[in-house]
C-alpha cells in the first residue's frame, strides 16, 4: 500500500473518532440539558405537590386538636346525666337575635341577653374556647348542670358545636353586685337590709355548694362581680368557670395553681404549699366580699379615713374598742346588722384556713344574737380592697 493510500486512510480513522468524539460530546450535552430539566421539573413538583401537603398536615393537626377537646367534652356530656337542654347553635343566635345585646365580656367570653320561644329572658355566655381546651365548660356544666338552689343561678342549658361552646343561664335583670356598689349613683339603691339579706343568700349558696350537694364543690371566684341579681335584688352565685369538684369527706384538695382573683383570694403565704387548699378558700372570699360591701355603701363618710388607712385595719380597731363606727345616719337594727356583717367577715379572713369558720357556722353568726358574737384576732395582713375592682378572675402559677 502505497503512504498516500495510508495516509488517507488514518485520515479517515481519525476523522471519524474525532467525529465520534463529537458527536459524544454533543449527546452528553443533550442528555445533561434534559437530565437537569428533569431535576428542575422535578424540584418543582415536589414543591407544588409539597406546599398544599405541609398546608394540609397543618389544618389536620389543627383540627385533631380541637377535635380532641370537642371529643372531651362530648364524652363528659355522655358520661353525665345533666337536665339541661341541649342547643343547636342556630337556635342560640336566633335567641340572641344574632348576638345583637350585649351584656358584658370577660377573660371567658362574652355574655349576651337572649330570649326562648316561651318568652323566658336567658343570659347566653359564649365562651372563648382558645382558654382551658373546653375545661371551664366543663367545670362549668359538672358544677351546676343539676343544682337547683334559690342562690345558685340556674344553668338552663348548653350549645356545643365544634368550637363553638355556649350557656344558657336565667337572665338576671338587675346585673351583678359590683354595678351597684362600685357605681356612685348606684350605692344607695340597696338598703343596709337588703345588703345584710344579700350577705345571708351568698352564704346560704355557698354552704349549699359546701354541703348540700352529692359532691363538694368549690368555687374559688366568690366576688361581686360573680353575684347576680334577680328582679328583688335576691343574690345568685353565678360563674363556675373555676370551680373543682371533690367528694364531700375531702377536707383538703390538691391544687397546682393557686385560683381566684387577686384581692379575694387568700395572701401568699396560705398559697405556699398548694397541696393543703380548702373550701376555707371560698370562706376568705366571702369575708372579703362582706368588707367590700360594708365599704362601698357608706363611702361618703368614711373617704376621710380610707384614704389614709386600710379600712379593715380602721372598723377592726373601731369595734374592738366600742367606738362608733362612723357609718351615718342609720337605725339601731342597721347597726345591728352591720356589726353581724363584720364580725362575721373578720373571723372569715384569718390568716390561717383553721381559724376560719365554715360556712354553716357563718350563716349561724350571721343569724345570731350579735351580743353573743365575740370579736376575732385581728388578721395582721392588709386587704388590698382598694385595687381589687379592677383585677380579672386568672389562674395563676405558684
Amino acid at each position: 500500500m502505497s503512504t498516500l493510500a495510508i495516509y488517507n486512510k488514518l485520515s479517515d480513522g481519525f476523522y471519524l473518532s474525532w467525529h465520534k468524539i463529537s458527536l459524544l460530546s454533543h449527546l452528553n450535552f443533550v442528555l445533561g440539558a434534559c437530565l437537569s430539566g428533569i431535576t428542575g421539573y422535578f424540584i418543582i413538583l415536589r414543591l407544588l405537590l409539597g406546599i398544599p401537603c405541609l398546608l394540609v398536615l397543618v389544618i389536620y393537626k389543627w383540627r385533631r386538636r380541637h377535635l380532641s377537646m370537642d371529643d372531651k367534652i362530648e364524652e363528659f356530656l355522655q358520661s353525665h346525666n345533666l337536665a339541661p337542654i341541649r342547643y343547636s347553635f342556630k337556635q342560640v343566635k336566633k335567641m340572641t337575635k344574632n348576638f345583637k345585646d350585649k351584656l358584658g365580656e370577660g377573660g371567658y367570653g362574652s355574655v349576651f341577653k337572649g330570649k326562648l320561644c316561651s318568652g323566658h329572658y336567658v343570659a347566653i355566655k359564649l365562651l372563648c374556647t382558645s382558654k382551658g381546651k373546653g375545661q371551664d365548660f366543663i367545670n362549668e356544666v359538672a358544677s351546676i348542670g343539676r343544682i337547683h338552689h334559690a342562690n345558685v343561678t340556674k344553668l338552663i342549658g348548653f350549645c356545643v358545636e365544634g368550637s363553638k361552646q355556649a350557656l344558657v343561664y336565667d337572665f338576671m335583670s338587675n346585673g351583678s353586685l359590683d354595678k351597684i356598689i362600685f357605681s356612685e349613683e348606684n350605692r344607695n339603691t340597696l338598703s343596709w337590709k337588703k345588703l345584710f339579706d344579700i350577705v345571708i343568700g351568698v352564704a346560704r349558696g355557698i354552704d349549699y355548694l359546701h354541703q348540700g350537694c352529692d359532691m363538694q364543690i368549690l368555687h374559688f371566684d366568690i366576688k361581686p362581680h360573680n353575684i347576680l341579681l334577680d328582679e328583688n335584688f335576691n343574690p345568685r352565685i353565678s360563674d363556675f368557670g373555676l370551680a373543682k369538684l371533690y367528694a364531700i369527706d375531702d377536707s383538703i384538695v390538691s391544687l397546682t395553681a393557686a385560683r381566684g382573683t387577686i384581692g379575694y383570694i387568700a395572701p401568699k403565704l396560705v398559697y405556699r404549699n398548694l397541696g393543703g387548699i380548702s373550701y376555707k378558700a371560698d370562706v376568705y372570699s366571702f369575708g372579703v366580699l362582706v368588707l367590700e360591701m360594708v365599704r362601698r355603701k357608706n363611702w361618703n363618710a368614711l373617704a376621710n379615713h380610707t384614704s389614709q388607712i386600710n379600712f379593715p385595719s380602721w372598723i377592726y380597731d373601731r369595734l374592738d374598742q366600742g367606738e362608733d363606727m362612723e357609718l351615718g345616719d342609720i337605725s339601731d337594727d342597721e347597726e345591728v346588722m352591720i356589726r353581724k356583717m363584720i364580725i362575721t367577715a373578720f373571723w372569715c379572713i384569718q390568716l390561717l384556713p383553721s381559724d376560719r369558720p365554715s360556712m354553716n357556722e357563718v350563716l349561724k353568726m350571721l343569724e345570731s344574737n350579735v351580743e353573743l358574737l365575740e370579736m376575732p384576732p385581728k388578721p395582721f395582713h392588709q386587704l388590698p380592697l382598694e385595687t381589687s375592682t379592677d383585677i380579672h378572675s386568672c389562674e395563676n402559677s405558684n
